[in-house]
């Protein structure tokens, strides 16, 4: 599930009815829960947020802390606890014990868990239905590692002689979801003891003669860099481990040392009752002027490194949470609520009096965009922006930039595919009539016929006279019956000829990504058509041809436009549409020439609204 990354599309604060629905759903999920296990995972005076995935991921965090919930299709059917989560209620789920510290390292590499691997209490076999939550521990320790779903019952897993694959891992410690939010906070003291997001104290190295689930967790201080295993990868069978480590006098590499410090730290990780990793550090508490001096340091920060003019104009809420937010210190929480504003329109309002920025208000989302960024206001001028993480952050997101740019580069190819007319004509000179072939190669088989037979006619070097086979393959079928066939065609016609009697198909090639489909290309529709109230609407249509995702677009068009954006089926016909509110026609056919390189010759526009 976390095992690629994927940059969050959208970021938002939820409402009070989504907070409720969200609590609604996790207790009709999880049974286990408690009202004072779902105080613990969501605070009622703390902000809920949810960061949503463009593979349909929701992730729910406490906001400046930990991500408590995921959502694996958006839906709500599929939501699974973290690993963060379980640490403060390790009850929340009933979970599967592991026989030994060999099995956890291929967890936590991302592999499933097999019945092989699972610890049988004396009592039996837990009863479990397929499709249930269930987490993953070590033995003698209640931090879970891993959460994920069954694929059988206990049935039939008995039935199977406890063979197979008994755990479809969502997500374990250290994958990628971890590391989202590595070293941005640091949990109250006690919560977990020396495992604080790669503390130098979390991992060590076991001894040989050790049992892995049973390490120590002492280490040096120069053991601060980690990183996950890319061997294991896949489901493993436990059978396939060796049966003894101590007896391996081979040295491991440096892959191998990492996986025994990761399972060495899973021995020691320790839970404590007093204490939440949600609740913020006293020594961030500040004073109304405090957060005020901080919202105009990040927005500041934000405009210097993260915003750019190509990005505006910009919705005050994605501001707030795309720039903003990464812009505030290491583990402090920074509240608009705790500042003089106490609203973000009135704050961004405040601004633009400054004359630092320029917005205007959208009436009808009830919401402030920003428009301008004055570049030459004396606090822009003067204010230096800090060296830290932030920047990183921008140069990943200027290199996941480009990255984006070269997948959009796309290539168009009409190519052919020889037809039973001209199949004689590619057999003769033993072209495979199996592959694609492009207008110029097609006319060069052809040509290569008429050389070997050599059918130029002698008075005049212009002329090809035409065979049985080569005039069957141009013209039969096509004549008309009564219609004398012509005996010689000229070479300038001789190609074009020939091509159009094969079948037609095109390439389209988008970064890494090609396919090939039958027949012409077909082009992108933009329809522009007024709705009630004389309020305009811009469809988009067609646009699978070209490999472009609609969602994708979807959201792309919405920050570049400034408005709202829908994604939904074609009514009655086979693909999506993307209806984009207001009459951006011209600059949304722009858009998909100057970002996505789709040649206008495939883009038709109609704009009904003119008369």
């Amino acid at each position: 599930m976390f095992k690629k990354a994927v940059e969050a599309k959208s970021q938002q604060r939820l409402s009070g009815a989504d907070r409720k629905k969200l609590k609604r759903t996790i207790r009709d999920k999880f049974p286990r829960a408690s009202d004072s296990d779902l105080d613990i995972l969501l605070p009622p005076k703390v902000e809920i947020t949810v960061a949503k995935f463009q593979t349909r991921v929701h992730v729910y965090a406490v906001e400046g802390g930990f991500p408590v919930f995921f959502d694996v299709d958006g839906r709500g059917s599929d939501i699974f606890p973290t690993v963060y989560a379980l640490w403060m209620v390790p009850e929340l789920l009933p979970a599967f014990t592991l026989k030994g510290g060999e099995v956890s390292r291929y967890v936590i590499g991302g592999a499933d868990l097999m019945f092989p691997g699972i610890l049988v209490p004396p009592e039996g076999l837990p009863s479990f239905a397929a499709g249930e939550t269930w987490a993953v521990k070590v033995p003698e320790n209640p931090a879970p590692i891993a959460v994920g779903s069954t694929t059988m019952s206990s049935v039939e897993a008995l039935k199977a002689g406890l063979r197979g694959k008994a755990l479809r891992i969502t997500h374990y410690y250290r994958d990628l979801l971890w590391e989202s939010v590595e070293g941005r906070y640091v949990p109250n003291e006690g919560f977990l003891e020396d495992v604080v997001f790669g503390h130098p104290s979390l991992l060590s190295p076991p001894s040989q003669d050790t049992d892995l689930a049973e390490a120590s967790g002492e280490t040096s201080n120069g053991q601060q860099n980690y990183t996950k295993s890319d061997e294991a990868e896949g489901s493993l069978d436990v059978n396939e481990l060796p049966v003894d480590s101590s007896h391996t006098s081979t040295k491991p590499n440096n892959d191998e040392n990492t996986e025994d410090e990761i399972t060495a730290g899973m021995g020691d990780l320790k839970l404590h009752d007093n204490g939440s990793p949600n609740e913020p550090n006293d020594q961030h508490t500040l004073s109304t002027s405090d957060v005020d001096l901080l919202l105009d340091k990040c927005l500041l920060q934000a405009l210097h490194t993260t915003l750019k003019d190509k990005d505006l104009p910009i919705p005050g809420s994605t501001l707030w949470s795309n720039h903003v937010l990464p812009c505030r210190p290491s583990g402090m929480i920074l509240d608009i609520k705790k500042s003089s504003y106490k609203k973000l329109s009135k704050w961004l309002q405040a601004k633009s009096s400054a004359g630092l920025i320029s917005v205007k208000e959208d009436k009808h989302k009830k919401e402030v965009v920003l428009l301008s960024v004055n570049r030459k206001h004396a606090d822009y001028s003067s204010f230096k922006p800090e060296k830290r993480p932030v920047e990183k952050i921008e140069q990943s997101s200027v290199q996941s930039v480009n990255e984006v740019r070269s997948s959009k580069t796309l290539e168009v190819a009409e190519i052919y595919k020889p037809s039973v007319h001209v199949n004689p004509i590619f057999s003769s000179v033993g072209a495979d009539t199996g592959n694609l072939f492009t207008a110029s190669e097609a006319t060069d088989i052809v040509f290569a016929y008429v050389e070997k037979e050599n059918l130029v006619k002698p008075t005049n070097k212009s002329l090809v006279v035409l065979d049985a086979m080569l005039c069957d393959a141009l013209f039969k079928g096509a004549i008309k019956k009564g219609t004398t066939y012509p005996t010689e065609i000229h070479k300038k016609d001789l190609g074009q000829t020939f091509v159009s009697r094969m079948q037609p198909h095109h390439v389209v090639t988008r970064g890494n990504e090609s396919v090939v489909r039958k027949g012409a290309l077909k082009t992108i529709q933009i329809l522009t058509e007024r709705r009630q109230g004389n309020k305009k609407v811009t469809k988009l249509s067609g646009m699978e041809s070209f490999l472009i995702d609609a969602e994708a677009l979807a959201s792309e068009l919405q920050k570049k436009f400034a408005c709202s954006t829908t994604v939904g089926e074609l009514p009655g016909k086979k693909g999506l549409e993307v209806l984009v509110q207001g009459g951006v026609i011209d600059d949304l056919g722009r858009h998909l020439v100057e970002q996505y390189g789709v040649p206008k010759r495939f883009i038709e526009v109609l704009d009904k609204t003119k008369r």
